[in-house]
């Protein structure tokens, strides 16, 4: 939904934005079929895709690590209509908050007779950090008796998983067992932020202007030059849903300044992270940059709702005990009001 602006092929664009080739593309959309692929025109993404293309045929684990926003979703659907017809089925389990039965109990399913495929499905397990320490044993003991990457490939079952974090220092912390985090990272692709692929920028916001031009039966709106030299500079923290928010935001008010008064002023912030004190890597420098990222922006979600956090959570798009763990994370006094 939010980032189906991810599904792009090559060679379909030619949609007059009035911007220069070298920022945004001209460019018509075509709704993707199955044939389609995740497309991007960085440097940044070519690792990703690569990957994907070669191993999304085998039986082999993936596990997609990115910041909110970046297209985990997609590109684990990707990965599903990539394996082919023998794929069978697509499921996705909202890690945050389940119990260790109701895993087990939707592992368990897809292996019945009569279930989606009988002889293959993928299960998507999104947000696997916040799998409990319950959940992460019943998942090792699973795979363990399903016989999950074995060489002989006897599994009925697919996965792949997504987080936001790094589960290597999850693992180092003992908040994630080791067994379980090298069972589910069979490949790794690192989905970057859309500040650091911004010759995609231009392609996915001609996509996006196009596709809630269409939604709300409005014009696709021409885009001046200062609009276009700001979506190109900003650094989009909340990543691909928060240029969607933006893209349609211009489509509905039909005026590209009031729709993006709040990114001029957030160009004018700079992230406490970069001026806060002295940081000893660019590893460091990056996990701070990210956590005061994500900080922000839901602060400004809490403030938009009114702090309501299940409108919030929703906002966000993620689940409402999700967002409840990052504010005992953030700990200001705001965070802890009462609903």
């Amino acid at each position: 939904m939010v980032l189906d602006a991810l599904w792009l092929r090559r060679g379909t664009w030619s949609f007059d934005t009035q911007m220069p080739a070298e920022t945004m593309p001209t460019c018509r959309i075509e709704r993707p079929d199955q044939s389609s692929f995740v497309w991007g025109e960085s440097p940044a993404m070519e690792p990703s895709n690569k990957l994907l293309l070669e191993l999304a045929a085998t039986n082999i684990p993936f596990l997609l690590i990115g910041e909110s926003g970046t297209g985990k979703d997609v590109y684990a659907k990707t990965i599903h209509l990539h394996a082919g017809a023998k794929a069978g089925e697509f499921k996705k389990i909202v890690c945050a908050g389940v119990t260790p039965q109701q895993l087990l109990r939707e592992l368990n399913r897809h292996l019945e007779p009569g279930a989606w495929d009988a002889k293959r499905c993928t299960i998507y397990l999104d947000e696997v950090e916040m799998l409990s320490s319950d959940c992460q044993r019943q998942l090792l003991t699973f795979l363990s008796e399903e016989g999950m990457n074995s060489p002989e490939g006897v599994s009925h079952i697919r996965l792949i998983s997504s987080t936001t974090c790094d589960l290597e220092k999850e693992v180092e912390e003992g908040r994630f067992r080791r067994e379980l985090y090298f069972r589910l990272n069979g490949a790794c692709l690192q989905l970057p932020p859309l500040r650091e692929r911004r010759e995609d920028i231009g392609l996915l916001a001609a996509h996006l202007l196009n596709r809630h031009a269409e939604e709300l039966k409005k014009p696709v709106p021409a885009l001046n030059q200062p609009t276009r030299e700001l979506l190109m500079a900003y650094h989009w923290p909340g990543n691909i849903r928060e240029l969607e928010n933006a893209t349609r935001k211009i489509v509905a008010l039909g005026d590209s300044n009031l729709a993006l008064q709040d990114l001029r002023v957030a160009r004018m912030v700079r992230p406490a992270s970069v001026i806060q004190g002295h940081v000893s890597s660019l590893k460091k420098a990056a996990r701070a940059a990210s956590r005061q990222t994500e900080r922000e922006l839901i602060l400004r979600a809490l403030q938009r709702t009114r702090w309501n956090r299940k409108r919030a959570a929703q906002e966000l798009q993620i689940s409402y005990k999700s967002l409840l763990y990052k504010l005992k994370q953030i700990e200001t006094p705001e965070t802890k009001r009462d609903e």
